[in-house]
């Protein structure tokens, strides 16, 4: 069994992007510049965005800030959303999920320049992609794919079962497994609440992928020997042994599974350091105008 140390990766590729960064303004080029928008004070918002700041600054990248109360109207927001996209100094940013729920989260994501979408959520990325064209990717799935890429896993013609059918993480990253392409060309099956057989689709499974948000959902009897399995689940459970009284467990049972493992990534240190990373990375396309110019 071989663990997949996200962390590592993400922080090999974060200094991949400071060195251009650094090559970009030393060429007397524009520095990449990352806006987000947080409504309110959510717990796991504040920490995502803080993580983002701090990833700017690793990066070399200009970062922007802006705070909005909990009981902003949508029309307030859509009017922020159109100054980030008439801003030409601001090449990417973001609008940090999830939102109140007086606002509409489709509205917002559609009223963003498709060209600034870093978090890839725009209807125009994400059909892009689904029929392989140049885009921001969301963050997961870029992250995900990275991942397998980076550890050369071999994709081509393995069957890879997703678990959920997220926009955010499922559908995505069943299109890019699928899509003709290294990694890619595999075989998928998504998965999913309605699912029958849910257990026999899992050991026919070469990889999986779980992304359904339910804490140790994959068992050891649900895997079979030599699968690579992809832990996307963060849910927060209560621990007596951590000082925050939570810890973060995955979809994955991990001790139960992982002896049965060729790869598997971790909960935390997997798939969330290659998150914040692939924004990163979109921030710094956009920055070039590498995708859309």
């Amino acid at each position: 069994m071989k663990l997949i140390d996200g962390k590592a990766v993400a922080a090999q590729i974060k200094q991949e992007i400071a060195d251009e960064v650094a090559a970009i303004k030393e060429a007397g080029g524009k520095t990449p510049h990352l806006a987000a928008i947080l409504i309110g004070h959510d717990g796991g918002s504040e920490t995502y965005v803080a993580h983002k700041v701090k990833a700017c600054n690793e990066c070399g990248f200009k970062s922007t800030l802006i705070r909005m109360d909990e009981d902003t109207t949508e029309e307030q927001l859509l009017e922020m959303v159109d100054k980030l996209n008439k801003d030409e100094d601001v090449d990417g940013f973001i609008v940090q999920l999830p939102l109140p729920k007086h606002i509409s989260e489709q509205k917002v994501i559609e009223a963003i320049d498709y060209r600034k979408d870093v978090d890839g959520f725009h209807p125009v990325n994400v059909g892009r992609m689904s029929i392989g064209l140049p885009c921001f990717v969301s963050a997961t799935p870029a992250g995900i794919m990275e991942l397998i890429k980076r550890y050369d896993i071999d994709t081509k013609g393995k069957h890879c079962v997703v678990l959920g059918r997220s926009n955010i993480v499922g559908k995505p990253v069943a299109t890019l497994m699928s899509q003709k392409a290294t990694p890619g060309n595999a075989t998928v099956t998504i998965c999913h609440s309605a699912s029958a057989n849910l257990k026999e689709m899992c050991l026919q499974a070469d990889i999986i992928i779980a992304a359904l948000g339910v804490p140790e959902f994959l068992k050891a009897d649900m895997v079979k020997e030599g699968a690579v399995v992809i832990d996307v689940g963060t849910t927060r459970v209560p621990s007596e042994t951590s000082k925050t009284g939570f810890r973060l467990c995955g979809d994955v049972k991990f001790d139960e599974v992982a002896p049965k493992c060729s790869y598997i990534t971790p909960v935390p240190g997997g798939v969330g350091p290659m998150t914040i990373c692939s924004l990163m990375k979109n921030t710094l396309l956009a920055g070039k105008k590498a995708i859309y110019s």
